[in-house]
């Protein structure tokens, strides 16, 4: 074979060109003159290749620019190396050095861009905002008032649960903590989002839960909006309460939404209820209620402590596997005159 251009034999061809003859003044890879990129101003996220991340604006500079770059269709990026320089508050020049394999020779190519940074807010914090919704959970309590700890510690577990959801979708958030008279409501953005944290706590704490629909208007279309309410009612006994089984102290150390799991305060052992009978049961101390003993000393399954509100001497059992600590603090309960150790 011999190059159309040149004459010169050759054993690779492209368009009948040698190499030497295709490369000679063809442009291999092309920049754009600027490439706009868009930050959100709430979360600061920018926008690459139509997806919002969390990165450093350096870095997204230089994304930002790859994204415009174009090389000719007989060469194979092999690898792309970025330089941003600021050129003034919002632009910056990059420049960019690409290895390309063209049938298997190698040749450099570089070029530059500017990118123009441009403040604008994302669809998900534009939503959150304009305080958008879809469901709401109400948090509410069997007993008069939703306790400060259960209230915190729900809270907690619903936010972590939707950053973690969040991860993969940007458009899952919550919008509005209120509390409110009774318990706490917490917006969503995400009818799902709050039909699957609704059903968490019901098999986490075994509360009981409604559904109710409400009209809110109609789309462009003609279609109705509805806004849905979960009721999540929590009973008026929580884990690490007292409850009073058979007659004797035992500890709430389980629930789920079939029932739940008791520790004897007396011997230790643990037995397993069904719900309904949870429901019938006495509480007799709350976990909030709780009191700390200070450790004397111990022999065997039994501590010696001070009683935490007349500072009397008191033989406590414990369980085997407890590692109570001379002069240290353990958790304990009273029962009518009768104090025990909580594990």
């Amino acid at each position: 074979m011999f190059c159309v251009k040149c004459g010169k034999d050759c054993e690779e061809q492209i368009n009948g060109l040698c190499m030497e003859c295709f490369l000679n003044g063809r442009k291999l890879m092309v920049l754009p003159h600027h490439v706009d990129l868009q930050r959100c101003t709430n979360c600061e996220e920018y926008n690459i290749r139509d997806h919002w991340t969390k990165m450093s604006e350096d870095d997204a500079v230089q994304e930002a620019a790859l994204t415009g770059l174009a090389v000719i269709p007989e060469a194979q990026v092999v690898s792309v190396g970025t330089m941003a320089q600021p050129q003034d508050e919002r632009t910056y020049e990059v420049k960019v050095e690409a290895d390309l394999d063209i049938n298997g020779y190698m040749v450099q190519a570089e070029g530059s861009t500017l990118v123009r940074v441009k403040n604008n807010v994302c669809k998900r914090c534009s939503r959150q905002l304009g305080n958008y919704y879809e469901a709401t959970m109400q948090i509410r309590s069997g007993e008069k008032e939703l306790s400060d700890g259960l209230r915190d510690e729900v809270v907690r577990r619903i936010r972590d649960s939707v950053e973690q959801q969040a991860k993969t979708n940007r458009q899952l958030f919550i919008t509005k903590v209120q509390q409110v008279p009774g318990g706490v409501d917490i917006m969503l953005s995400s009818i799902s989002l709050a039909r699957s944290l609704t059903k968490d706590l019901v098999e986490s704490y075994g509360a009981e839960s409604k559904e109710s629909a409400s009209l809110v208007g109609q789309s462009s279309d003609g279609i109705d909006i509805y806004r849905l309410t979960y009721l999540v009612r929590f009973p008026a006994y929580h884990t690490g309460d007292v409850l009073e089984y058979k007659g004797k102290p035992y500890k709430l150390t389980g629930l789920n939404k079939t029932g739940g799991k008791l520790l004897s305060l007396i011997d230790f052992r643990e037995t397993s209820v069904r719900k309904s009978e949870i429901q019938d049961l006495k509480v007799l101390v709350k976990y909030d209620d709780r009191k700390e003993a200070l450790v004397l000393s111990r022999s065997g399954n039994e501590i010696q402590v001070m009683h935490p509100t007349n500072y009397s001497t008191v033989e406590l059992r414990i369980p085997q596997d407890a590692e109570p600590v001379e002069g240290g603090n353990v958790s304990v309960v009273q029962v009518e005159e009768e104090l025990y150790y909580l594990p």
